[in-house]
This record gives structure tokens, sequence and C-alpha cells, in this order.
């Protein structure tokens, strides 16, 4: 790396080593999956302290544009998934529209009573049957996003003989039950992971992510989903288009 830091500008020495290693990363000098320079390495070429490389290294792991292997180093991450949140599309949709191969690692599976809220959200009576379906979500094997999703039973009965850990669930009730899925209320909310996020997501701590609430419709305006999303921080970017109102 050609880029030297300049030890009498304001900025602290460890975010110019970041800025310099964006920048090598950004030209194209380390793509995906490189190994970036060691902590020795780097205090050695940039002539810093071990403690200013390691406290690059580590902004850069929790901003998701580096990821760490134990034993074997720090080496560069994907790009982050843009995904946009003006139309509807279930997960495994997603993911085969950007040539990535979705999977699902089925966490719970099962018929439960409706909570207050769960009741209140699909528009059932209180401790109404509802499917609850808990899924580990991977693209290309990589884990990305939790998911647990409650559907009313008496709408879809029969739905947990589908194997959801392959197929989608938006094509199943699609496909199998009929319904034209039109519109969602969604919501986010930037959080830190727990320690069962943080273990499921394979996330280094402190991590962020993303908690996405989204209750979805079909075509007569009848809630059919209700479902709670849990997105890393590190790989995924939301974008929506805003456009001025009048006045």
């Amino acid at each position: 790396m050609r880029t030297r830091l300049k030890r009498e500008a304001p900025d602290p020495l460890y975010t110019q080593l970041k800025a310099a290693l964006v920048g090598e990363i950004q030209a194209g000098r380390f793509r995906p999956h490189d190994r970036i320079p060691s902590e020795r390495e780097l205090s050695t070429q940039f002539r810093v302290s071990r403690m200013t490389a390691r406290q690059a290294l580590l902004d850069l792991v929790r901003e998701g544009a580096l990821y760490t292997r134990v034993g074997k180093g720090t080496f560069v991450a994907q790009p982050k998934i843009e995904q946009p949140l003006r139309s509807l599309t279930g997960f495994s949709q997603d993911m085969q529209a950007r040539n990535t191969r979705p999977g699902s690692r089925i966490l719970e599976a099962r018929t439960v009573s409706a909570t207050p809220e769960v009741a209140a959200a699909l528009r059932l009576l209180p401790e109404d049957e509802v499917i609850l379906l808990h899924r580990l979500r991977l693209a290309d094997g990589e884990p990305l996003a939790l998911e647990t999703a409650y559907l009313p039973l008496a709408l879809c009965p029969g739905l947990l003989a589908h194997d959801f850990a392959r197929e989608s669930l938006y094509a199943v009730l699609e496909g199998n039950y009929g319904f034209t899925l039109t519109h969602a209320e969604q919501t986010l909310e930037a959080a830190l992971a727990g320690p069962r996020e943080l273990e499921l997501l394979n996330l280094t701590p402190p991590a962020a992510v993303q908690h996405i609430q989204r209750l979805t419709f079909r075509q007569d305006g009848t809630p059919v989903e209700y479902v709670f999303s849990t997105y890393r921080g590190d790989r995924y970017k939301f974008r929506s288009v805003l456009q001025t109102g009048s006045g």
C-alpha cells in the first residue's frame, strides 16, 4: 500500500489507516475474501503501534468492511446487500433475483396459541391458533437473517407439511393456497445484536442489526403473515425513494 499517514493531521492515526485500507479495497487492490495484512504487518508498514492497527481493523470489522476468521486472519467482506423498500418480496425471491442460492435452517415450526399482540395484528380472537415458523435465512450458506413468522392456521391448514428449509413461504402461499400478496406494513429499527443473534448470525460483538416488523396482506385486505426479522447490519443496507409532498 502506497498511502502514507499524516502525523501532523488532526485525524487520529487509526482513522487515517482505516481510510487507507478502504481506499485500497475500493481501488480493487483487495477483493472480497482477500486477506488483509495483519496487525504486525500494518504497524510495520505504516509505522504505527499495533494498538492503532488493531483499532483500525476492529472498526472495519464492526462496520462490515472486513471479517475475521480465528487463526487465519482478517479478510475483505462482500459488499453490502442493498434492499429496496418499495416492493413486496420474500427472502427467497430476493436472493434468487441476485443470482444467490437461498436456504433456511428451521429453528422452530409448530402450531401455537396467538399472543395478544399477534392476535391483534392478524385480526384473530385471543388464543386462536397460529402457525409459528422460525428460520435462520441463508444465502450461499452464509447466515444473513433471523425470521419469526406467524400465520393464521385457519387460512392455511397443512402448511407445516411443507419443507421450509428448501421451499419459499410466499411461493407456497401463492401456489398452494391461492393467496395474492399485495402489500405490507413494515417498520425498521436499528439495534445491537443479542447473544442468540450473535451466535446464529455468526457476528462479532458489538454488532449492529436491523429489526424489521412486517404485516403482510392478501388481495382482499386480510392479514396473512406477521413476521419479526433480524438482518445483519454488516451485510445489509435498506434503501427507499422519497418524493416531495405538496406544500
